[in-house]
């Protein structure tokens, strides 16, 4: 199972919110380069981006911080957030991002999403944010009447490289994962699942990695990383044993 540590950017800082609030971010490194560094040289094999002021605007709003990021690090980088069209693909995978991310359009326009997966193979995520079990856009801004199951079930067999499935109530919360519908989403399809919010420990990543048969492959984690919760070679070892 793959560990991908997080780097969320607001207003160019490397932040951390509460279930997706932009007014309750805690700054934990103002140089996004330096923190993806940091991670890089802790040995995580991946970095996950978050254009947080994009993912609400509509459009990528971080661009200088994203930049800073792939230049300090041989690291690939996943990213999401604003992306909401194919130019921007484009653009972000020329500019050296190894994975772009995608939410709000795999809801609103799920074929054009189809239709990036097969032009680049295993190099798009589908981003299935959830509230109550209801798909969230917009930023978290707006919650759907789409489910978070029926919306990944859309995008099998597209060629994805994976479903992050992010529970908006566990996010940033200390609260522990919600395992129980990671699982469950993880067996409803054959896509592979990144599971996201809530990991405070590491006995969270050990209840994870107790359904990685079932098709989870990876996991976000975040605040348990920067104030110190989880150890990043404790929680590599157990996640690689």
């Amino acid at each position: 199972m793959i560990i991908y540590p997080a780097i969320d950017l607001k207003d160019g800082l490397c932040v951390r919110l509460l279930r997706g609030d932009l007014e309750a971010a805690t700054v934990f490194n103002d140089d996004p380069g330096n923190q993806a560094g940091a991670f890089a040289a802790a040995g995580f094999e991946w970095i996950h981006v978050v254009d947080l002021n994009g993912a609400v605007e509509g459009r990528p709003v971080n661009s200088e911080a994203v930049v800073q990021i792939i230049g300090a690090t041989s690291s690939p980088v996943q990213l999401g957030g604003g992306i909401r069209d194919e130019v921007g693909v484009e653009r972000w995978l020329e500019q050296g991002v190894s994975r772009v991310v995608l939410g709000t359009i795999a809801l609103r326009d799920p074929e054009l999403v189809k239709s990036l997966c097969t032009r680049f193979p295993q190099r798009i995520a589908v981003g299935i944010d959830a509230r109550a079990g209801m798909v969230a856009v917009e930023g978290w801004t707006e919650t759907s009447d789409v489910t978070a199951i029926d919306l990944a079930r859309r995008f099998e067999d597209a060629g994805a490289a994976a479903i992050i499935y992010t529970d908006i109530d566990r996010d940033g919360m200390m609260s522990g994962p919600n395992v129980g519908a990671t699982a469950n989403l993880a067996r409803a399809l054959s896509t592979p699942v990144i599971a996201s919010g809530g990991v405070s420990c590491l006995e969270d990543l050990a209840a994870l990695k107790a359904i990685a048969a079932e098709g989870v492959e990876g996991v976000i984690v975040g605040r348990a990383l920067y104030d110190g919760r989880v150890d990043p070679q404790a929680a590599l070892a157990l996640l690689a044993a």
